[in-house]
């Protein structure tokens, strides 16, 4: 039984910010590599950000500077800090875990969306 479950998403204006936070229940939390994906209509999913269980990050470009990931291994949590927010950042936001010793192994979140709009 495996979950990740996001929340956090909303409506908000564009130079606002929001919290996304993933909880992951059914998984060794702290082996996984964590990412943000976000999805908008007639797009591919796209990668936002990234974090190893040693704590490295990654981040797609359009974000950098702007957002930062996260994580409490203690409490199984994820989080993207989203600062700064623009029109283009209005998607469904995935949560993802692998583990990167495992090729195929992965699991996602159901999404939240997030609405940035005057």
């Amino acid at each position: 039984q495996v979950q990740l479950v996001e929340s956090g998403g909303g409506l908000v204006q564009p130079g606002g910010s929001l919290r996304l936070s993933c909880a992951a229940s059914g998984i060794i939390f702290s082996i996984y590599r964590m990412g943000w994906y976000r999805q908008v209509p007639g797009k591919q999913r796209e990668l936002v950000a990234a974090i190893t269980g040693g704590g490295a990050t990654n981040y797609a470009d359009f974000v950098k500077g702007r957002f930062t990931i996260s994580r409490d291994n203690a409490r199984k949590t994820v989080y993207l800090q989203m600062n700064t927010l623009k029109l283009e950042d209005t998607g469904v936001y995935y949560c993802r875990g692998d583990l990167p010793q495992m090729n195929g192994l992965d699991y996602w979140g159901q999404g939240t969306q997030v609405t940035v709009s005057s």
